[in-house]
């Protein structure tokens, strides 16, 4: 399979991340928390570089800047999803408070301060509505972050001609 076409494999995954995403919020009745938005982000910002990856034929250091900036998107979204997997294994005692909506932290606060509130977590972010094989939907995406990051750097990363089959295949 030629880089290219990995690429846009990728974007598929997310588009179908994110469509699930989509599908649980406005058909299950599952709102999202201000740190299931911020995992959101992630996964349109890591489908897109695949995208733009996969419609660009870019030289070797076209594609090693791919990779990296495919493995920062999916590290960013894996920390995220990390602490809401961390927040949501807290004891009932443990739990931070319910916050504001993210739509007010970012109408009045500055944006690093909101940032920062909203990776503090808060009650509504520990809570688990939804399972699929004894996971939790933020350890799904975790899951996901940390396979598509791992297949998009090796993709990238060893591709050899652009929009071809890797060098000596």
């Amino acid at each position: 399979m030629n880089v290219r076409t990995a690429n846009a494999l990728g974007a598929l995954a997310c588009a179908g991340l994110m469509a699930y995403a989509l599908y649980a919020q406005h058909v299950l009745g599952l709102e999202p928390c201000p740190l299931c938005i911020f995992q959101r982000v992630a996964v349109i910002s890591l489908g897109g570089l695949f995208l733009l990856a996969a419609l660009h034929p870019a030289g070797r250091a076209g594609r090693r800047a791919y990779s990296v900036g495919l493995g920062l998107v999916a590290l960013a979204g894996i920390g995220v999803a990390g602490r809401h997997v961390w927040l949501t294994t807290l004891p009932p005692e443990r739990v931070p408070a319910c916050g504001p909506g993210l739509d007010f932290m970012l109408e009045s606060f500055p944006l690093r301060e909101a940032l920062a509130m909203v990776l503090s977590g808060s009650g509504e972010c520990a809570s688990v509505d939804w399972r699929f094989l004894g996971l939790s939907m933020p350890a799904c995406v975790l899951v996901a972050l940390v396979c598509l990051g791992i297949y998009g750097v090796a993709c990238n990363w060893r591709a050899g001609r652009p929009g071809g089959a890797p060098a000596g295949a």
